[in-house]
């Protein structure tokens, strides 16, 4: 298994859903101080590496998120079964007989499974419809509330989906939990390990912010600290490279190489700076990937509304079954995304800089 992997099998593997991020928040910083000249750290949460400029003023900002999706409990019923509600985005249809990990305070880590009735005792209209959130339930494998209260389970804790991290046939195509956005956090430590040992004419402040899948609550945090000249969210896109998608909407695939998308529902991408990152990819034949997305957002959306306004683009990979217990991204599209924003690092200064952002 080559560096790239286990890093993002090591950030996938760690639990943490907003406001929850503290286990991944730590790792992070394991891996960030070695390659950075100080740590920034907001008080949500958020957390940076900074590699200092050795001629120039201006910082870009480089932000993954460490949240992913997950859950709350929200009620312990009288047999021990577990009430929950979403903390992000999720389909019902994607939850049912999936497994989970429940977190105590106290950071046990209990197994449950998302259930319901059988299709058995459905009748035919039944079938029909998707499962209400509120009609599913964890089973833990208990008997009642309070052999579930004396396992450390309580209201507020945090579910996060359990998945295997795994290769599928061809070993570039990696699945797991929370690729969105661990994807990001790994992007963030990869581009700083390589510019380590060289120098740079912009601040490069490398991270990642809290509560991005809660509506991009942290990045405005982040950004009003940093106060970045230059941002780039880092973020996964929509793959449509799947029966039902392909041909619609756009043509991103994985494998194909970074996305960078022009607009969003939070954001448009900086003209500027997006005109620049094109000609820094065709530089170095770097294929890339332009998407539009009428619906959700990145962090990009808080970014480039912090202090006076910051040019932000946000660049990502193109992920299949986002939102879900599995996720599938392609290796060569992580090491080609770390490889352009390292060339985006190397290629700006003061001058270049002014010359975006007018």
């Amino acid at each position: 298994m080559n560096d790239s992997v286990k890093l993002l099998k090591s950030l996938t593997a760690v639990d943490g859903i907003a406001g929850h991020e503290m286990a991944v928040k730590s790792l992070m910083l394991d891996y960030l101080t070695p390659v950075s000249d100080e740590i920034i750290e907001d008080n949500l949460g958020g957390i940076f590496g900074k590699k200092s400029a050795t001629n120039g003023d201006k910082t870009l900002m480089v932000a993954g998120h460490l949240d992913e999706i997950g859950f709350i409990v929200t009620k312990i019923d009288t047999d021990g079964f577990l009430k929950f509600t979403p903390i992000g985005g999720w389909w019902n249809q994607v939850m049912l007989s999936q497994k989970v990990t429940i977190t105590t305070d106290k950071g046990k880590k209990i197994r449950g499974i998302i259930g319901s009735k059988p299709p058995h005792v459905l009748s035919p209209e039944e079938r029909k419809k998707t499962i209400d959130i509120k009609e599913m339930f964890i089973d833990i494998g208990v008997k009642s509330k309070k052999e579930a209260e004396q396992f450390g389970i309580e209201i507020g804790n945090m579910i996060t989906p359990y998945s295997e991290f795994e290769t599928l046939a061809n070993n570039k195509y990696l699945t797991a939990k929370a690729f969105d956005n661990r994807y990001g956090c790994a992007l963030a430590v990869g581009v700083l390990q390589n510019l380590k040992n060289e120098s740079i004419a912009v601040n490069l402040v490398s991270g990642a912010n809290v509560q991005e899948e809660v509506g991009l609550r942290g990045a405005k945090v982040a950004a009003n600290k940093i106060k970045p000249d230059l941002a780039i969210a880092v973020d996964v896109a929509i793959a449509y490279d799947t029966p039902g998608m392909s041909g619609q909407v756009s043509d991103t695939a994985i494998g194909n190489g970074p996305v960078i998308i022009i607009m969003d529902a939070s954001n448009i991408g900086h003209v500027g700076f997006t005109k620049h990152i094109k000609e820094i990819a065709k530089k170095h034949n770097i294929t890339i990937q332009l998407d539009t997305t009428a619906g959700g957002g990145t962090d990009a959306g808080s970014i480039h509304v912090a202090n006076e306004g910051t040019p932000t683009v946000s660049i990502g990979v193109a992920l299949r079954y986002m939102h879900s217990n599995v996720s599938v991204l392609h290796t060569d599209d992580y090491k080609n995304s770390v490889a352009l924003v390292t060339e985006i690092v190397k290629s700006l200064n003061n001058d270049i800089i002014e010359q975006i952002i007018w």
